[in-house]
């Protein structure tokens, strides 16, 4: 088992037919779609991998993202379905934590029953369930809200915006109790853009956000240039929030359609979301904007 900061040419070519077979044969994708257009043209710099070979083929393999200072890195991981019931999940998992650490979190796309299993075996906590939802960029209704919606505006926001996400999300621990340093860690990461993050006001107070986010061609870069990926950039709608007060008048609606608005003339043709299987008015939302279901994820962590 070895712990890489960049995969050769036949090990990234390995990796890919890993995860196709894992993906034929469990009928849900192993890896998260943003993370396995990296891994197609050839890793992004910031990733490390696990990986466990035999006979020159990678037949487990783990991706670790260590970027997220404030919730802790993550870690996906597959095993190929012939080589499955050895205990290389458990293991590979086992070498990520030790890698990553106690703050570890670790997803399962598709909430397999192996992968319950497994994380039973390694007594993590189940933190939260999500669907993934997407949809293209095709025409895209204006919007024609009654509360003004404008771009985030760094410093001046931060205190307003820290009290809406932490009344919102008081429930989410990723989400919710955030500080200004943990605020600040996200706006100061290469992908943030200002020009993709909308307020809605009124009358001078914040009521609701949507914060977008665009992996691939415009958040990285391998050879210098801001631009150069090599792929097609996705866009997500990372958090959208409306306090309590205001849910019912559209805000929501107009705040995400101001999102996909911003992501199309981005010169992106698909977006896509994660969004909690309790939470149905949000889904019920994305559903109306014409968003569908194409897989599930788990989230878990190391316990404290």
């Amino acid at each position: 088992m070895q712990h890489l900061n960049h995969l050769s040419k036949s090990q990234q070519e390995s990796v890919l037919a890993l995860i196709k077979d894992a993906h034929d044969f469990d009928g849900t994708p192993p890896i998260a779609e943003h993370v396995l257009l990296h891994l197609r043209h050839g890793g992004d710099k910031s990733d490390s991998h696990i990986v466990f070979e035999e006979a020159n083929q990678v037949i487990a393999y783990a991706h670790l993202d260590t970027t997220d200072l404030v919730a802790g890195p993550s870690v996906e991981a597959v095993v190929h379905p012939n080589h499955r019931g050895k205990g290389l999940g458990a293991s590979i998992l086992k070498e990520a934590i030790k890698v990553c650490g106690d703050k570890t979190r670790i997803w399962s796309h598709g909430d397999l029953p192996a992968a319950k299993s497994i994380a039973a075996s390694l007594k993590l906590e189940r933190l939260w369930s999500n669907l993934l939802m997407s949809k293209s960029l095709g025409d895209i209704q204006p919007v024609t809200s009654k509360y003004p919606i404008r771009t985030f505006m760094p410093d001046f926001d931060n205190q307003a915006f820290l009290s809406l996400n932490n009344r919102v999300f008081a429930s989410y621990p990723d989400q919710g109790g955030w500080s200004e340093d943990d605020l600040k860690v996200r706006l100061n990461e290469e992908w943030f853009q200002k020009e993709g993050f909308f307020v809605a006001e009124d009358k001078g107070e914040l009521i609701g956000f949507c914060w977008t986010k665009i992996h691939g061609a415009h958040t990285h870069s391998h050879s210098g240039s801001d631009d150069d990926h090599g792929h097609e950039a996705l866009g997500e709608i990372y958090v959208l929030a409306v306090i309590p007060d205001y849910k019912g008048q559209g805000v929501g609606q107009d705040l995400t359609i101001t999102g996909l608005n911003y992501l199309k003339y981005q010169g992106l043709n698909n977006v896509m979301l994660y969004v909690g299987v309790e939470n149905k008015p949000a889904f019920n939302l994305y559903k109306s904007l014409g968003f569908n279901e194409f897989g599930s994820d788990v989230m878990y962590r190391v316990k404290s």
